[in-house]
């Protein structure tokens, strides 16, 4: 065993003790609390926030547009997790694992609106340079009084580090390069002559040159902020969002009858995964483990991160703001991992330890579930989409960690620029991880930063209640309008 598979070894051993019992109880309770709390408004008012998505305020104080913000912080959430991520709980967890990401995402919608509405609620707005700042740093700070300002601290070092070694660089990156490696092994190179050994392992010309590209193009977006990084958002997002929905639903279509029993795989693999699996993944904890964490990681909802891209929405009312975050965990769940999750359930993709890891798996479920298209199409498609969505995450993740480090330091920018440079290094060497221990890590610094999110959410639930209340009772007596 070399120094990588131990340090995987290891990772894994301290994901599983992260993310137990405790951790997913924390998270689905407050997701059924604010759920309670706000008497099901995230299926009440789902229709108007949809609407409110795409209509931004015409006046508010805020660096960017609601539509902006919102594009911001799907840019991080609509990512490698959605393709990758879902193979990745599928493989592990099984079928069962694609229920306990709708679970999460149903409820996480409530935490997402909560979050959304305290950024808005308690950030903080400079006149005379027009930056705004918020987040759960400042709700905590804020909302829960100055003694538990120690937690707000904990949180930001904690986003420091989901960014630089989490959702932001490590498993965006690793995962594009892998799709990178399949098809150029696969269409370019399949005698595998051009294969150099880096740290030990053996990696592609794919690898090494997706490396350098995505850190050089990280690095032309980032320094430039986040009005750059919301101008990519909001052109790349609606448009990779539009076509891997058409090329699922192209292999929906093509595999329609197998859609009935499918679902019916998911359901049964979320209670009784022996009968789905015939014992070859482990148990109910498992499924609903991977399926739950592979969900956060996704939608990140109770993670606390949207809600730093919402704090700069242009918006004077924060329940506005909550029901547009809100609609980020409908789209990034409820929409495109489910299309993921059931093309590799209606394809009877394996699961288990043997099975195809990664980018892998979905490739061959888009192979075999599109019979009438070459596969080097199959393959090309995904591996763009692969880059469109890790890309846009990476820059979205910048944006996050910049700012709890910019919390931490006071507002010094001299840190943050320091930062930069460093997530680009990151970038590139991403690649040269394995799966297990990229995911493993991405694992357990999120467990670590919803702690105290979600905590705080829990705790401002009431305060979350009322302003909620009092926005729509104002809405009904005319004193506001839509």
């Amino acid at each position: 065993m070399n120094w990588l598979d131990a340090f995987t070894e290891y990772v894994n051993i301290v994901d599983d003790y992260v993310w137990g019992m405790p951790l997913i109880c924390l998270i689905l309770f407050g997701g059924i609390w604010l759920t309670i709390s706000l008497r099901g408004m995230q299926f009440v008012q789902l229709p108007r926030a949809l609407r409110y998505m795409l209509k931004n305020e015409e006046t508010g104080k805020g660096e960017v547009t609601s539509f902006a913000a919102l594009c911001t912080a799907l840019s991080a959430t609509i990512g490698t997790g959605n393709i990758v991520g879902v193979a990745t709980a599928y493989v592990t967890g099984g079928p069962g694992a694609i229920f306990w990401m709708w679970t999460a995402a149903l409820f996480g919608m409530a935490t997402k609106y909560s979050e959304g509405l305290l950024a808005v609620k308690y950030r903080d707005h400079d006149p005379e340079t027009g930056r705004t700042l918020g987040g759960p740093f400042y709700y905590i700070e804020r909302g829960m009084g100055p003694r538990w300002k120690w937690l707000a601290k904990l949180f930001s070092v904690f986003g420091v580090m989901v960014g630089l070694f989490g959702i932001g660089t490590f498993t965006q990156v690793n995962s594009i390069c892998g799709s990178f490696n399949t098809f150029f092994q696969t269409w370019i190179d399949p005698a595998k002559t051009h294969v150099f050994t880096i740290f030990g392992n053996q990696y592609s010309c794919g690898v090494i040159f997706g490396s350098i590209l995505l850190a050089f193009m990280v690095g032309m977006v980032v320094i430039g902020g986040l009005k750059r990084i919301a101008a990519v958002s909001e052109k790349v997002i609606p448009l990779m969002v539009v076509l891997y929905a058409v090329f699922v639903l192209l292999l929906l279509g093509c595999n329609i009858t197998a859609i009935p029993a499918a679902v019916a795989a998911i359901v049964k693999g979320a209670f009784a995964p022996s009968a789905v699996t015939g014992g070859i993944v482990g148990s109910f904890i498992v499924a609903m483990q991977k399926g739950i964490a592979r969900g956060i990681f996704s939608n990140e909802a109770g993670l606390g991160s949207a809600p730093i891209a919402a704090a700069a929405a242009q918006t004077h009312e924060p329940v506005r703001q909550g029901l547009v975050s809100m609609t980020g965990t409908f789209l990034d769940t409820i929409v495109v991992c489910s299309m993921t999750g059931l093309a590799l359930t209606l394809t009877g993709q394996k699961f288990g330890p043997d099975a195809l890891q990664g980018a892998a798996a979905t490739m061959q479920a888009f192979r075999e579930g599109i019979p009438f298209l070459p596969w080097i199409v199959t393959d090309f498609f995904l591996m763009a989409s692969l880059i469109l969505f890790g890309f846009t995450t990476i820059l979205g993740w910048d944006y996050y960690s910049e700012r709890c480090l910019e919390y931490l330091t006071g507002g010094n920018m001299k840190p943050v620029m320091i930062y930069r440079w460093l997530y680009i290094a990151a970038v590139f060497v991403g690649p040269y991880m394995t799966i297990s221990a990229v995911w493993g890590i991405a694992d357990i610094v999120n467990g670590l930063m919803a702690i105290p999110n979600m905590i705080a959410l829990i705790v401002l639930s009431g305060v979350i209640a009322k302003e909620t209340k009092s926005y729509f009772d104002r809405l009904k007596r005319g004193e506001i309008t839509e």
